[in-house]
């Protein structure tokens, strides 16, 4: 692994974090309109009572609401996601019985005291789920503060001239009661652990075939980028459809938490899911699947393409400056 943890950092404020900034305003709308249509509310907030016809002027409004709670949590959370992943991706596979030395007199750089046989695709998937649950616990709070102000009424719940943002307004809620901002985190993991479970080893394996189809002419970071980019919506799209159940758990859960009154019980996400199912049957469980999965696949797109052109740039000039300082 040419790239040290430091570098992995550095790519997120630098491509990352432009990326991931680019990614968080251009696909928000549809997150927003997602958590509006898989809230327990919907049919009542969004839709006529008498026509049952849907009321654009409210669902379309104020599509951005809460979006700098999630900008401001991206860079450490996805800094700790790839810090993690490419860390643990890499002790797995150099202790790995597949990448142990075949002569005894070769010394391995296994960094860990065994050995484990265990196969690529699952390499990833454990060290993507390592990820997952160091991010979930920075992002947490940030998703709990964003679906709640996606669903507010800025227009009704402040009557004064000088209104306050939603964010802010939401954040309120939790003054005396600060711990229930992490209220949504088992429910975070939960869809995130699965999620990343199928995405990065199907990202993984479609971007190995596609950089080996396309292994003729020079590897550029430009060429590697778009490659990673391509692999990424495929990937991403195929582990929104499967786990869109447990993201309308998860927008539940968040969206209880801001509950009034501080002896609330947030209901905890076997006891959501068995409602949404009781309720709203199947089909309840995939709402706003079909805009979960295009806002996956854009936004994957582009985060991975410009955090993998990112950090091959990092790496190749790296090597330039150790060859550089070789000719000294």
């Amino acid at each position: 692994m040419a790239n040290t943890s430091l570098d992995i950092w550095v790519a997120n404020p630098k491509a990352g974090a432009f990326a991931a900034v680019t990614v968080d305003f251009l696909v928000y709308p549809m997150d927003t309109l997602k958590t509006r249509i898989q809230s327990p509310n919907y049919n009542h907030l969004y839709k006529d009572a008498k026509t049952g016809a849907i009321k654009r002027n409210i669902l379309f409004r104020g599509l951005y609401q809460g979006v700098w709670s999630v900008v401001l949590a991206t860079v450490p959370s996805s800094g700790a996601f790839f810090t993690t992943y490419e860390t643990a991706k890499h002790i797995l596979i150099l202790s790995s019985t597949h990448s142990q030395p075949i002569s005894t007199s070769t010394p391995s750089k296994n960094p860990l005291p065994i050995t484990h046989p265990l196969p690529l695709p699952l390499i990833h998937t454990i060290a993507s789920s390592l990820g997952e649950m160091v991010s979930c616990a920075v992002l947490t709070p940030a998703e709990v503060l964003k679906q709640n102000a996606q669903m507010l009424d800025i227009n009704k719940s402040v009557s004064s001239p000088l209104r306050k943002g939603a964010t802010i307004q939401v954040l309120a809620k939790f003054r005396h009661r600060p711990w229930k901002l992490w209220s949504g985190y088992t429910a975070l993991v939960g869809r995130n652990l699965p999620f990343t479970g199928l995405h990065f080893p199907i990202f993984e394996g479609v971007r190995g075939w596609l950089i080996s189809v396309r292994e003729r002419g020079k590897d550029s970071v430009g060429k590697r980028a778009v490659l990673t980019g391509v692999a990424a919506g495929v990937s991403g799209t195929v582990a929104s459809v499967v786990t869109t159940p447990i993201d309308v758990v998860k927008t539940r859960v968040m969206l209880g938490a801001s509950g009034e009154g501080a002896a609330r019980k947030v209901k905890g996400t076997v006891a959501v899911g068995k409602e949404v199912l009781r309720e709203e049957g199947v089909k309840g469980l995939f709402r706003g699947g079909a805009l979960r999965s295009l806002w996956s696949a854009v936004g994957m797109s582009i985060y991975l393409g410009m955090y993998e052109g990112g950090r091959m740039y990092l790496e190749k000039r790296r090597r330039v400056k150790g060859e550089d300082e070789g000719r000294l």
